[in-house]
Order: C-alpha cells, then sequence, then structure tokens
C-alpha cells in the first residue's frame, strides 16, 4: 500500500532559536544534512543516517525529522514490520510500524517527541494505517535519563499518547518477557473491521481454543 508522502513542516521555538519539525523527507534529502552525533541509540550515528536513508527509500517508508539548522537531531521512522515479527505474518498492507524514534539528549525534555508525532499523524495517508509501537526497555537510555523503568516507560506512554497511540494487550513472547514492555498502537480513521480482526488475530496467537 503506498500512499503519497505529503511534505509537512512546522517550526518550533527552542532555547531562543527555531527548529523544524518537518517531514517524510526525501532520501536526497536527509543525505544532504548534517546528523547529529549523539543519535546513537540504535547503532553508530554514521549507521543510522544510512538507515534512514534506506526507509525513505522504500514505498512505505516516512522519515519525520527535527531540523536544527542544517542538522537532523531528531527523528521518527514509520515503516512496514520487519519480516521476522510477528507484525508481519499477517503481510497486513494497511499495518505499519513506529520503528524508531529518538532525539538528541540536549534536545529532550522540551515536548520535542510529543510535536514530531504529532506532526506525523497530520499526514492525511496515516488514516489508512493501523500504526503499531513495540516498547522494550531494553532499547531506553535509562542511564541517561536517569529514570528507572518504570518512570521510563511512563513517559514513552505519554509521549506515544501525543500521537494517538494507546495500550494493547498481546501474548507476543518478547513483549510478555518483561511487564514494562509493551505494545501501543494508533487505529486509523479509515481502518475497517476486517483489518481490526486481522490485528487481533496477529495480537493473540496462542489463544486456547475450547
Amino acid at each position: 500500500m503506498d500512499h503519497p508522502k505529503k511534505f509537512v513542516r512546522e517550526p518550533f521555538s527552542f532555547q531562543s532559536k527555531t527548529l523544524y519539525l518537518e517531514g517524510p523527507l526525501q532520501p536526497n534529502e536527509i543525505e544532504a544534512l548534517d546528523y547529529h552525533e549523539a543519535l546513537v541509540s540504535f547503532r553508530p550515528a554514521e549507521a543510522q543516517k544510512k538507515a534512514l536513508i534506506e526507509i525513505a527509500e522504500l514505498p512505505e517508508g516516512r522519515i519525520n525529522v527535527i531540523r536544527d539548522d542544517q542538522k537532523i537531531v531528531g527523528y521518527v521512522t514509520f515503516v512496514y514490520p520487519d519480516p521476522l515479527e510477528r507484525w508481519s505474518e499477517g503481510k497486513m498492507e494497511n499495518l505499519i510500524e513506529l520503528g524508531a524514534i529518538e532525539i538528541a539528549p540536549e534536545y529532550r525534555a522540551n515536548g520535542l517527541g510529543k510535536q514530531l508525532l504529532q506532526l506525523s499523524m497530520k499526514d492525511p495517508a496515516m488514516e489508512n494505517y493501523i500504526i503499531i509501537t513495540t516498547e522494550y526497555y531494553w532499547h531506553w537510555d535509562l542511564k541517561g535519563s536517569g529514570l528507572d523503568v518504570w518512570e521510563y516507560r511512563k513517559v514513552m506512554e505519554k509521549m506515544m499518547n501525543a500521537g494517538g497511540l494507546i495500550w494493547f494487550a498481546t501474548d507476543d513472547p518478547e513483549i510478555s518477557s518483561h511487564p514494562a514492555n509493551c505494545l501501543m498502537a494508533r487505529i486509523g480513521a479509515n481502518i475497517d473491521q476486517a483489518a481490526m480482526e486481522q490485528f487481533d488475530q496477529l495480537r493473540f496467537v496462542n489463544r486456547f481454543m475450547y
């Protein structure tokens, strides 16, 4: 399912300067921007910038960013789930994953994550998707944030709630392996009952039959 990528840009006042929240960006636009060296939660900065370019090249891939002058200081990715994950097993064209969201440490605690998610949902194409995110505590910056696992979980939930994502139950083994892990999702306005039933089947694979 390939929906047009409608570009949106919004200014954001931050410490006496103006940042820009914008996207979805094209691969060449990401390539032309510098990349903050502290964006290393998932892989080294250079490798992560390359990964963002590769996602932007995909038909369904969307990369929205926070830009400080000519430098990416935050980003969020939307892409079909990894083929090795449960969420890809139904081959749902209308299920997309918020794969990663990351803000450089010096730009955190200013509501920028919430703003970036809210900007992402202004894309009309998002109403055609079930958007999921799988939150695992081992991806969280507990050391850098100074928060414990439950405090960080609360922060993550509030940020995802700002983008319209809410908690959903699941029996997925990885998520179930720790009580702080969770599945969150946003159901687009154009999602029908058949798609919801298919999503429910993905959420609960191991239901007992009576």
